[in-house]
């Protein structure tokens, strides 16, 4: 199984976030999970070569961020990015990728959610209870990690959530995952930094994810 890790940089980057830290650990659990890994910097251009790949992590953030608009994408991006989807390509996005991709239309469809500028936003980052609902086989189950806990996410009704948050007294969706035509996306809230994949149980929820996406669990 050949995954790619495209992390974002340029204007798929911001100041916050240590995408190719993230993204060189995000390589290491998904080899372990039995995959073939290959890494990207340069979002558009991957996603016009996608034919290979049976698994697409996208750790980028918001293009549009502080005003910026879309200026579009490349077609042969746009274009590529289709076919992969049409032939059942496996997608993970994580965190902020939520809020990327802005100028691919399908990505909208395919993730289940989006990142609303002025509603969605965060508490301080620190200690986050994370709960899990049952998936496949496995009980219900709670572990900490150190991040950040995405609140006021728009999320589709036809999404599965997998784990979920309380902050303000309410339940914040933080995983879910989405089947849209041929594909399988899985959305991870989490990972705004490396403290996020010092958890065991985040790694192995991941992996599970990953192996979910490419219809291999």
């Amino acid at each position: 199984m050949r995954a790619l890790i495209a992390f974002g940089t340029g204007r798929y980057s911001d100041p916050w976030h240590p995408l190719e830290a993230t993204a060189n650990a995000l390589g290491g659990i998904v080899a372990a999970a039995g995959f073939d890994v290959r890494f990207t910097s340069d979002l558009d251009r991957a996603l016009a070569a996608l034919g290979d790949v049976d698994l697409l992590v996208v750790n980028a953030t918001d293009p549009w961020r502080n005003g910026q608009t879309g200026r579009g994408a490349p077609e042969a991006s746009t274009s590529g990015f289709a076919d992969a989807v049409a032939r059942g390509v496996g997608i993970l996005a994580m965190h902020n990728s939520i809020a990327s991709l802005r100028d691919y239309p399908l990505w909208r469809t395919l993730i289940g959610g989006d990142w609303v500028p002025g509603r969605s936003g965060h508490p301080p980052h620190g200690s986050l209870t994370v709960n899990v609902g049952p998936w496949a086989d496995r009980p219900a189950s709670r572990f900490i990690v150190e991040d950040e806990g995405y609140v006021y996410l728009e999320v589709d009704h036809d999404v599965d959530v997998v784990a979920l948050h309380e902050s303000d007294g309410l339940r914040h969706p933080l995983m879910w995952r989405h089947e849209a035509a041929s594909t399988r996306v899985f959305y991870d809230a989490l990972g705004h930094d490396l403290r996020s994949y010092a958890s065991a149980e985040h790694v192995a929820l991941i992996q599970r994810a990953a192996l979910w996406c490419v219809r291999d669990s």
